[in-house]
């Protein structure tokens, strides 16, 4: 993947025992926030999709695939791309300013979401227009 991409892939450790698979997160390693907010995507239902979005200046988040599988859908300015997510063996870094959502997932899906804000439900850090999230992106260079 190219280096001038905002988001980052990261393929996670696993550690296999004759009991159990454990999949170990130094955080440190992944993310450069604290995390305030820990919150799950499971039981996908109808479409299997979740709302499509991106954060305008405060929210950086770190999705896992804990479980199943999904397509998460990017954009960070270099248009909409898929990549499919497998658990618990993938994370994604998502930071402000890049689209996103979760599609095509798995009845078994579970995803879990590090993020470095607390919930505001005023929404008012979130673009969920595609055309206006593009514009945003001319003006911003």
């Amino acid at each position: 993947m190219s280096n001038s991409r905002k988001y980052q892939f990261y393929n996670l450790k696993n550690i296999e025992t004759p009991n159990f698979l454990m999949t170990p997160l130094e955080l440190r390693d992944y993310i450069d926030f604290e995390v305030k907010r820990i919150y799950f995507i499971t039981h996908p239902q109808g479409e299997r999709l979740t709302g499509s979005h991106c954060h305008l200046k405060y929210e950086d988040e770190l999705f896992i695939q804990l479980q199943g599988e999904s397509t998460i859908v990017l954009d960070d300015g270099h248009g909409l791309e898929e990549h499919r997510l497998v658990g618990p063996k993938q994370a994604v870094y998502v930071p402000v300013m890049v689209w996103h959502h979760f599609k095509d997932m798995s009845s078994d899906s579970i995803i879990v979401a590090l993020s470095s804000t607390n919930y505001d439900p005023s929404r008012s850090d979130y673009c969920e227009n595609y055309q206006e999230f593009q514009e945003l992106l001319k003006q911003n260079g």
